[in-house]
């Protein structure tokens, strides 16, 4: 599946208010799903010695689905695809390798 065909089928299960003209939702969305995948990682350190599991990987997937799906809404929302976002960030993370600059402090080095 390819991000356009995966915004494409996610926007068609978003139900939240106002859809169409609420980026809110699902930032805040976003903000809780990552804070999940966090929460797994905490545990796996704190309960297991950092070992994860099968179990936990899966746990850990159906999490970083869930934060797919919130970042997905997000670029809709703003009229974005995640098609765009991925080969911007491809290119930003490029440019910063070929200047040696990827350890650096900032978003803009």
């Amino acid at each position: 599946m390819t991000f356009q065909e995966y915004q494409e089928k996610s926007r068609q299960t978003a139900i939240y208010p106002n859809l169409g003209n609420n980026y809110i939702y699902p930032v805040l969305g976003l903000c809780g799903e990552s804070g999940e995948v966090a929460e797994i990682f905490k545990k796996i350190v704190r309960d297991k010695s950092s070992l994860i599991s099968p179990q936990d990987k899966t746990a850990i997937a159906i999490e970083l689905g869930d934060t797919l799906w919130y970042l997905s809404q997000i670029t809709a929302e703003l009229g974005m695809s995640l098609e765009e976002i991925a080969q911007n960030n491809i290119a930003k993370i490029r440019d910063r390798k070929t200047r040696n600059v990827l350890h650096g402090e900032g978003g803009n080095r």
